[in-house]
């Protein structure tokens, strides 16, 4: 079979395989294409090793990159990170570091001899399914490949802070999915340090699940420092009703506090603090817009380190889901390989809740789940009834293949779609490698295909070894979170002149005049040791709206500056991100004070900067944001150039959908016409081509009669007349024939020509919605004076240990 590009690069068509025939064991010429939007109601693969699972999945991912739509991944095996192993130019060399050398040992050859085989076999398998190097190369720049391996630097590291960060709005408006986000987030910290604690009855988890809810409902971020520095001393009297002694007294909450700060002071989880923030918005699109696949590799972890991290990492998502607006597209993809763990059928681990939640609501967002495993066992029934798609390969058992065929039965009960179980159990029992059986609620009927050759080379798991040769080339692209701090330069120093006054012997707590606001920042441990230094603190509420624009919010601007000898700091922050209402209004005993410049104590230079705050934020401080004229959007406040192109990729594949349907419609009247045209040129063919026949069988019989006549002494004359009449007749009629052929030929031509011009008016379309490529244009929205809340200009005490490092 021929298959060309145009035959499966459609808009929206997931090409997955041919159509193949059981009964035969051969390939059928049918494609199998798949609706992408079909996908937001969630897939499930299901095989036995050999199946060819990996290579179904791989490429699912690779159409949904193909079109623009970016893939968050949990590969706990490491084999998914295969997808950055696509070489267009398939060289011998590029296959050579990604080979099994034993093979080749096995084989006879050398390894580079091995590598030009595999390479040859790699083309040769492509093209063999229309494919062509063209498109290896540009599903290798359509999308941004990485690989992240939280807890190791051998991929990317991922930062865990944001993770117990303050969650998106809409997570903080629905009470019960902060509930779960709390429940998820403390039952995952739990069983990293050991603790198997009930989210319910365990005073472990209640008293921080209370640590979480007051201090998110004050909108202060968490780390595991201030959450030791809370199970020491909560920022709560009661849990419910009962005071926190009598709940958990003071010695059961230091023996959890010294379990986290014995995983804080270990080596091995300083790693777990670098790298970039787990920000949905950038690791789906680059800063371009350009839509990325990231790679989560959780093959080096523990078993409680990968439950804490998948955990984190769905809330993660879960909480970006809910702040996007509906879609009937499909906007992006999670996906998890070998499933089993995390959820189970008879347990709730944390990773359950929030993987249920995106299974039960994703729909709504565009959001598809795509789920792999071994054993339908290892999946919660209330899961897979859920699923629309199932992708069924060979299963191990009987008890396998009666599992799959109860939950076929759930879902598409579910989701009110037609079940034959008969037809469905004797499909299942004649499949066989990379034979997969596709069973689509939004289908009337199952189907059977043998899976693509896919793009990315399949070698196996990668090493660790290998996860950092692919990713070293890449780590400038991903500062660490850590590395982030907010700056804020002031042209001038109203404190910049100290006074006369007499300063405070070193070590004893300096006496500010009256009117100056002192606040002292909280920290854990002892007070030996410890000195507080100055700083002065600055925090305003500044308001930007435009509705022009669709603005309205506001931007909490907070910054905490040095003060010495030699005046304020202004070009650093020394990073005091304590909320005012959380700081202490006492110094702790025992501790000592380095000394207050004479200017810090005067409360009128602090009115002075007060005033002067306020107008630096009217002259300078603006919100910029991105348009798009194309679509005549505004992006939201504080979103990223990355993270608007990756929202105006949906709006984007909405209208070109649209667009393409009309451009469809218009060209479908078109061809039909000729298509008509078509079937009345064949029965014109057909017509000519039986009068051309009956013609010559009429020359046949008269001349065949003439011979006879003249044999028997007949009249030759009048049949040999009748003769050339007969041949004049059908010399006509294959003349008619040949006019009748060229007609059809032609009309054929149109056609082809027609549909070459839908599928060149479709790339147009296509580059023209480019949410990568489409022009944005810059807009500032500066605030008015009315709108900048100055809440607090005072001075602040900054602890710090006896290595002058941050104590707060």
């Amino acid at each position: 079979m021929n298959i060309q590009t145009s035959d499966y690069e459609k808009l929206g068509s997931f090409y997955l395989g041919r159509g193949y025939d059981l009964k035969k064991s051969e390939l059928e010429d049918e494609l199998v294409l798949y609706d992408s939007k079909d996908l937001v109601t969630h897939g499930v693969v299901l095989g036995m090793t050999g199946s060819g699972k990996t290579g179904l999945c791989l490429s699912i991912l690779e159409e949904a990159a193909m079109d623009n739509i970016p893939a968050i991944i949990i590969d706990p095996k490491g084999d998914i990170a295969n997808l950055m192993l696509t070489f267009p130019d398939f060289e011998g060399s590029d296959f050579r570091p990604w080979i099994n050398e034993d093979d080749a040992h096995k084989k006879g050859v050398t390894p580079d001899e091995y590598a030009a085989k595999t390479a040859n076999m790699w083309k040769e398998g492509i093209a063999g399914w229309g494919q062509s190097p063209d498109r290896v190369k540009e599903f290798k720049n359509k999308c941004d490949i990485n690989i992240f391996t939280p807890g190791s630097k051998a991929g990317i590291p991922v930062s865990i802070l944001s993770s117990l960060e303050v969650p998106p709005f809409e997570v903080m408006d629905d009470g019960e999915l902060l509930g779960d986000r709390i429940e998820s987030t403390v039952s995952s910290l739990l069983s990293l340090v050991g603790v198997n604690a009930d989210p319910i009855q365990s005073p472990e988890a209640v008293i921080l699940g209370t640590i979480f809810s007051t201090c998110w409902q004050a909108g202060q971020n968490l780390t595991l420092e201030s959450l030791i520095r809370h199970l020491q001393k909560p920022p709560f009297d009661k849990v419910g009703v009962i005071d926190v002694e009598s709940f958990m007294d003071e010695k059961e909450r230091h023996k959890l506090a010294l379990k986290f700060n014995s995983l804080l002071a270990s080596p091995g989880f300083a790693t777990w603090m670098e790298g970039p923030a787990l920000d949905m918005n950038n690791m789906m699109h680059a800063p371009d817009g350009k839509p990325r696949i990231s790679i989560f590799s959780i093959a080096h972890l523990s078993d409680a380190e990968r439950m804490f991290f998948v955990s984190l990492l769905l809330n993660q998502m879960l909480g970006w889901m809910r702040s996007q607006n509906g879609t009937t597209s499909l906007r992006a993809m999670l996906y998890m390989d070998e499933i089993y763990g995390f959820l189970p059928p008879s347990q709730n681990p944390p990773s359950k809740k929030p993987m249920m939640t995106m299974l039960k609501q994703g729909r709504a967002f565009g959001l598809g789940v795509l789920l792999a495993t071994q054993n339908p066992v290892d999946l919660d029934y209330k899961a897979l009834s859920n699923i629309g798609t199932w992708w069924l390969g060979r299963l191990q058992t009987e008890r396998d293949k009666a599992r799959v065929l109860d939950g076929l039965e759930g879902a598409a009960a579910s989701q009110e779609g037609g079940f034959d179980r008969g037809q469905m159990e004797e499909l299942l029992a004649g499949l066989g490698s990379r034979v997969f059986l596709m069973n689509n609620v939004h289908e009337d009927s199952p189907v059977v295909f043998h899976v693509r050759w896919v793009m990315s080379y399949l070698c196996g798991p990668l090493t660790r070894t290998k996860i950092k040769e692919l990713m070293d080339p890449k780590r400038d692209q991903f500062p660490s979170a850590k590395d982030k701090q907010v700056t804020a330069k002031q042209s001038s120093n109203p404190m910049a002149m100290p006074s006369a006054a007499p300063q405070a012997p070193v070590g004893q707590r300096p006496v500010v005049g009256a009117g100056v606001t002192e606040y002292f920042a909280p920290f854990a441990g002892e007070a030996d040791g410890i000195t507080y230094k100055p700083a002065l603190l600055r925090e305003a509420n500044v308001h930007f709206s435009s509705s022009k624009c669709g603005i309205d919010g506001s931007r909490l601007m907070r910054f905490t500056n040095a003060i010495s000898d030699n005046g304020i700091d202004w070009d650093h922050d020394a990073g005091c991100t304590h909320p005012v209402k959380t700081l202490d209004s006492k110094p702790r005993k025992g501790c000592g004070f380095e000394e207050l410049p004479g200017f810090a104590m005067n409360a009128d230079n602090y009115k002075q900067v007060e005033k002067d705050f306020e107008d630096h934020i009217y002259r300078n401080e603006r919100v910029e944001i991105f348009y798009c004229p194309l679509f005549k959007s505004y992006s939201q406040l504080g979103e990223s150039e990355g993270a608007f192109r990756g929202r105006l990729a949906t709006q984007a594949r909405e209208v070109r959908d649209e667009a393409v349907e009309k451009l469809r419609d218009k060209y479908e009247a078109k061809i039909k016409t000729k298509e008509g045209q078509v079937d009345r040129a064949e029965n014109t063919l057909a017509k000519e081509e039986a009068e051309a026949s009956s013609a010559t069988w009429d020359i046949g019989a008269k001349v065949l009669g003439g011979l006879l006549g003249g044999l028997l002494g007949g009249r030759r004359r009048s049949s040999s007349s009748s003769a050339v009449t007969s041949a004049g007749r059908a010399y006509k009629q294959r003349r008619d024939v040949k006019i009748a052929e060229k007609k059809v030929e032609d009309l054929e031509e149109d056609i082809a020509e027609l549909e070459a011009e839908l599928n060149e008016e479709i790339g147009e379309l296509d580059a023209q919605f480019d949410p990568s490529t489409v022009k944005l244009e810059n807009e500032a929205i500066k605030p008015y004076k009315k709108d900048i809340d100055v809440r607090t200009v005072a001075l602040i005490w900054l602890p710090y240990d006896r290595d002058d490092q941050k104590a707060w």
